[in-house]
Formats: C-alpha cells, structure tokens, sequence
C-alpha cells in the first residue's frame, strides 16, 4: 500500500514472482517501497504449465505449488478461480487452501478446451488480501487421438473421355481434430486402388498434400468404361504408416461422352415402295448404331440425302424416339414419268466427330424406292377451254370437241364424256368422242350468261377399276348480234296541263351491245292521228328523246303516246313502245295537285256509268227499307193498343214546353224522342227508357215499349216481303 509519513509519496512497487526451476513452486512476488524499482507488472511472465490431454493419472495430479512469502509469519489462505476452477466447467482444477497445492482433477481434452487461465489468490484468516493475485496459464498438450474424417464419405467426380494425361478430375478433402501445427494434424493422401483396372491400373494419380486427383495414363474410354472407382486414404503424422491414424473415402469418376463414335448403318442398303401421287407417306426406316451416350448430341442422328433426288420429292426426317431415319415422299411421284429412285443416305450427328475422329464407309448407306402404278383421273386440256361464236345458232350445230387425256399411259383405258352443269341446257356431249353440240339457241343475253361469258362443266370418266374421273370447264364467249329491239325508258311520265316547260326526256333499252344498240331514232308513230296532233317529240342526242305538248291545253287524264325506236345494228331493228304519261293540274311548283281527277280520268266511260248505276239501286234500296220500318212499327203499336184496352189513352200525351203541337205533329215516332241508353253496361235497365225532363201527368202503364234500332230480323223480314211481293206481280 502507499505510504504518506512524509511529504514525498513512496510507490509501492512490486517485485516479480520467484518460479523454480522446474516449475514446480510458485511464489507470490515481494512488495518493495524502494521507489527506483519501476517495473510494471506486465512486465511478469510467468510461463505456462502444459498439461498432456487424455492423462490417465492418477488424479488428482499435482501441477504446482502457489505460496507467499508472508506465509512465515502467519497463516495463510489460498484459492484460484477462473474456468476450470469456480467457473463451468468447474471442478478440473482444485487448490489445497493450506499448502497451497494446484492439481488437475480429471483428464483434459485439446479438443475440447486447448488452455485455462486461471487466477491465484492469497488471503489471511481474517479473509484479508496479503497479494496481489498472479495469473497461471494451463496448455493442455496435444496428442493423436483423432483420426483424419473425409468431409463426403463418396466423392463424385467426371472427366471427359480420350482425356490427355494431366488433365484435373476433383479434389478431395479431408479434416483431422489434432492440432494441425503438430505432425498430429498434418494429413497425406494416396490413392488405394482403383476399379476397374483398365486400361491399366494407374489411370489417376492424387496430390498428396491438397487432395487433386489428375489424370496419369491415357485410354480413358467411356464406351469401354463409363465409370471408375477410387478407395482415397488419409493419414496424420504426416502420412507416417507405423504411428499416424488414417482413414478412408470413395470416389467416383464418371467418364463423360465426347462425339468419337460416327453413326452406323445396320444395312448397305434399304427398300421401300410407294404409290405415286401419294405425299407425307414414310417409304423406308433406315437403322443406325452409335455407340455414343444414347440420346445426346453425340449420339442423335441426323439424314441428308446426298444423291438420287434432284427434284427433292423425299426426305429423311429423325424419330426422336428410335433415331432411325424415316425416308419420307414430300411431292408427288409419277409412275408415268420414274418407276423407281435409288437415294443415297448420309448419316451424321447433331454434333462435329472428336478431333483425329473419321467417318467410317457405314456413315451412307444406299435407299431403293419402286413407285407402285394407281389409275389417276383424266384431265381436261386446256381447262377452262374458251371458245367464241355469235349468239343465235340454232340448235344441233356443232361447236367443238373438249377431250381429256388419260396420265396412266401403260393402261389400256376408255375415257366417256357426260355433262355435269349446263344452266341454260343449250348443249350436248358426244360420250365417246367428247364432240359438243347445241340443242337450243343460244343467246346473250340470257339470264345465265355474265359478261358475254357461258360456263358449262363436263365429266371424263375411265374404265379403271376403280375408275376415276376428271372435269373441265368449257367458256362460250358469246359474240353479240343485233336480235333484240329497243324499249322506251321510262315508261311512264308525269307532265302538267299549262305550266311551262311542259317536255319529258326519254331514252331507249336496248338488250345488245355496241354498235347494235344506240344511237337510237325516235319518232311518233302515225296512229292515232290525234297523238301527233297534240304530241311532238325532238331528238336531243343519239340516245336521248324529248316529249313536249304541241297544244297549249292538255285535258287532265292518263295517255298512251306509241313511239317508234330503231337502233343502229347492221340491219337495224325497230319497236313501238308507249309512253304512259300523266297529265295533270299543277300548282305553282309544278306538282300535280287534283290526283282523284286523274285517277278518275283514267277509268273507262263504262266503268264510271256502272259505278254510279250501283250507288243509285244502294240508295233506293236504303230508303225503301226505311219506308218499311215505319209501316211495320205502326202495325206493332195498332196491335198493342188491341191488346190492352184498359191503359188510359192519356198516357200516350206528352207536355211540351214550345208551342205548336198540332195534329202534324202526331206524325213523328214520339219514341225517337226517347233519351238514349246511358245507364251503364253492367247496370239492368228497361227497353226504350222515356226522356226525363218531362213526365206524363198520371203513372206510366207498363206498356211494351218498341226497341230504338231495328232488330237484325227486321232486314229478313223486309228482304222477305220484297221477294214475295216480287214473286205475286211476275205471277199477275
């Protein structure tokens, strides 16, 4: 401790500890006042104890004495702590308190725990500190006990094949617990054995400091050997075999596939047919060996036809299944033209061959292809045939002969003809010698005919079995004649009575072609005479007329002006055609305006009279059935009054609040004065329900009261009693 008896303070200063020689005692170090010793405590080193691991005792081992110089004068107290002391893992290291004597309670483990720092500690009776604690560093010494562990127990490995010697395959590892600054932990490797032993039994060598395997030996060949086994040892003590621990592991190498193995035909030559005209057909599977790794690019086969096919009508697609080549027809083959082909087939794979790797003659290989005969349709040439002839022939004249050929030449075959599609029905076919005639007249301007243009469709038939047949087209180019005349267009005008101008253009229809048709001539025809009294007609061009009135006054009406058209074909040909026009009255703009007039002019003379006779008998027929209604609803009102003599004649007066009223006035049907039905449908009400601003002055007799409207009866009744009384006077 520092001491203060004086003014000037005097360190304490400690003096390092004394250690004997063999390390067998360690003493606490003196505490000297003397201020010139200065060295720090740092400056104490106090070597380590090494303790050999696995000791087998016996325990507790002693390690080394701990004890202070104050232990003298009185008695002293001594402990260590620290792990392996009082701290986990407790209990490896214990201390005599008295004698102060450190020993090991167990075996120690390098592996487990390498060293242990550990603090000594000396204390009075009273529990009081005499020293300054020391530190005490335990090694624990390393010895062999682990062997060396391989990190995989099966290493895989691959290398190609027809590798050169040298060539890096893996590297393999493995790991030793010891302490790999000692010979315990230094591992060597060496390759055991190796299987199979071919082509020799030193294929591969291994560093045997980092574990890479090479190549030694060249004939790696995956084909004969695809894989390679190695048992790899790894030893300590520097690969020492009478005192380092070893240990062992697989490894495997995989001899990968290179392309030195060219496909192989399994024949020199390959047969095949086909029918002719048929495509997508497989005519022939070419085989092939490889003894590459199946279904990669060394070993997938690739075709090329080298020869044999100029027009390329076949080839040589790959199953990816089987790898053959499937000799395929692509176009059409004609039997007529080669019965046979003989193809030369290359074989190659989808990659190069390996380096210094040739081809052998089995890489081509020879295809013989027969091409099998079939009956095939005959054909029409040309097809469409055009043939040009003017319209109008007559009928059973010749037009021309449309034959087809027949492809299969080594055949001996008929061909008959027949027609298949002749819209108008204007043609015949001769069914051995294909000769065309006409069984009607042929015109242009029929319906069925486009353009000028006619199409008839014709059938050719051999006698193969089975047969076949062919069709082909035959176009009549129609050439026009002048056979149609022309029509006035429009056919029907309205023009009015006064206003000017009164003129209606006009033109011509004509069914033939330029120069058969316009410019057109017109001109009113001569009958009647009355129609260019009052018509005239100008041309205004060759294909356009106009119709104007000649008088100032027109009666209103529908006329029919006949007027003579003639074209300007060779030969021309001439039509009467009528115009109807209307004429009509007009108001300011020229529109008609008294329509029923017109409608009525144009009906005949008779028409009229006949329907004016017919509304005349409908009027008289009207008013004699109601004379007869009034006779018969006085007879029914006589017999009422017979029938009941008691009602009071003062219920036939009614008050009226106008003057007048004489014995006139009986006349008129007082029931037609009765109020009409206004009660509703749904509501029961009498018959003739009297008006009801004025009543009579005595209660009403219930008299039977006369319906307002005839009853449907009525009219059978009348038409009955017409037809009788018709009847007496044809009998008088």
């Amino acid at each position: 401790m520092p001491s203060t008896h004086s003014s000037q303070q005097v360190q304490e200063v400690a003096v390092p500890p004394v250690i004997s020689k063999d390390l067998k005692e360690i003493t606490f170090p003196s505490r000297n006042t003397d201020s010139q010793l200065k060295r720090m405590k740092r400056d104490w080193v106090i070597p380590p104890i090494n303790v050999p691991e696995n000791s087998r005792g016996p325990f507790p081992q002693e390690l080394v004495r701990i004890r202070s110089d104050h232990d003298k004068n009185r008695s002293l107290r001594y402990s260590v702590t620290g792990p392996g002391a009082d701290q986990p893992p407790t209990g490896i290291f214990i201390i005599d308190p008295i004698s102060g004597e450190l020993s090991v309670n167990k075996p120690l483990d390098r592996e487990h725990i390498s060293n242990f720092h550990l603090r000594a500690h000396a204390v009075d009776l009273n529990g009081n500190q005499v020293e300054n604690p020391i530190d005490i560093v335990i090694n624990v010494i390393d010895m062999n006990d682990n062997r060396p562990e391989f990190t995989h127990q099966i290493w895989n490995g691959t290398v190609p094949e027809g590798s050169k010697p040298g060539t890096f395959v893996m590297t393999v590892t493995s790991v030793d617990k010891d302490d790999p600054k000692t010979a315990n932990g230094m591992l060597r490797y060496k390759i055991l054995s190796q299987n199979p032993e071919s082509p020799t039994s030193n294929m591969f060598t291994i560093n045997n400091k980092t574990g890479g395997i090479i190549t030694v030996a060249a004939g790696l060949d995956r084909e004969k050997v695809p894989q390679y086994t190695l048992i790899i040892q790894a030893t300590d003590m520097e690969g020492n075999p009478m005192y380092g621990l070893s240990n062992t592991a697989t490894a495997v190498i995989r001899v990968t596939d290179i392309n030195d193995n060219p496909p192989e035909f399994t024949a020199e030559t390959f047969f095949g047919e086909v029918p002719e005209n048929r495509v997508n057909v497989i005519v022939a599977n070419l085989t092939v060996t490889d003894k590459d790794q199946p279904n990669t690019p060394a070993w997938n086969a690739v075709y090329k036809i080298t020869g044999g096919d100029p027009t390329g009508r076949f080839s040589v697609p790959t199953d990816p299944t089987t790898n053959e080549g499937l000799v395929t027809v692509v176009k059409p083959i004609d039997y007529e033209i080669s019965r046979t082909y003989v193809l030369t087939v290359e074989a190659r794979n989808e990659v190069p061959l390996a380096r210094g790797i040739h081809s052998p003659r089995q890489s081509t290989a020879t295809v013989s292809i027969r091409v099998i005969d079939v009956n095939e349709s005959p054909y029409f040439e040309p097809n469409p045939k055009l043939v040009k002839l003017e319209e109008g022939m007559m009928p059973e004249s010749s037009l021309t002969t449309f034959t087809a050929q027949d492809p299969d030449r080594f055949m001996q075959q008929t061909i008959r003809y027949s027609k298949l599609s002749d819209p108008a029905n204007w043609l015949r076919i001769d069914p051995n010698t294909g000769r065309i005639t006409t069984i009607a007249i042929l015109d242009r301007e029929s319906p069925f005919v486009k353009n000028s243009l006619y199409n008839a469709t014709f059938l050719a038939s051999d006698s193969g079995v089975p047969p076949a047949s062919g069709t082909g087209t035959l176009q009549i180019y129609l050439l026009d004649i002048n056979d149609n005349a022309p029509k006035v267009f429009p056919q029907e005008a309205e023009i009015c009575e006064k206003p000017e101008p009164n003129a209606i253009n006009i033109t011509a229809l004509d069914g033939d072609l330029n120069p058969n048709a316009g410019p057109f001539a017109f001109e009113l025809a001569h009958r009647p005479p009355d129609v260019r009294r009052n018509w005239t007609i100008t041309r205004i061009s060759g294909d356009y007329a106009q119709m104007s009135l000649k008088i100032s006054f027109l009666e209103t009406g529908i006329y029919e002006i006949p007027i003579i058209i003639t074209d300007s074909g060779n030969l021309p040909m001439s039509n009467t055609s009528y115009l109807r026009i209307k004429v009509c009255q007009c108001d300011i703009n020229g529109d008609c305006t008294d329509q029923q007039h017109i409608m009525a002019a144009g009906l005949g003379t008779g028409a009229i009279i006949a329907i004016l006779l017919c509304i005349i008998i409908l009027l008289i027929l009207v008013l004699l059935f109601v004379v007869w209604m009034k006779r018969r609803d006085k007879e029914r009102q006589a017999k009422q009054l017979l029938i009941d003599p008691e009602d009071d004649v003062r219920d036939n007066i009614l008050k009226y609040d106008e003057e007048g009223g004489g014995e006139e006035d009986q006349d008129y049907d007082l029931s037609q004065l009765q109020q009409p039905d206004t009660i509703e449908p749904d509501a029961i009400k009498p018959v003739g329900i009297r008006r009801l601003d004025e009543r009579p002055l005595h209660p009403e007799p219930q008299y039977p009261m006369r319906s307002a409207a005839p009853h449907p009866g009525d009219i059978g009744d009348f038409i009955n009693e017409v037809n009788a009384r018709a009847s007496k006077s044809t009998g008088a």
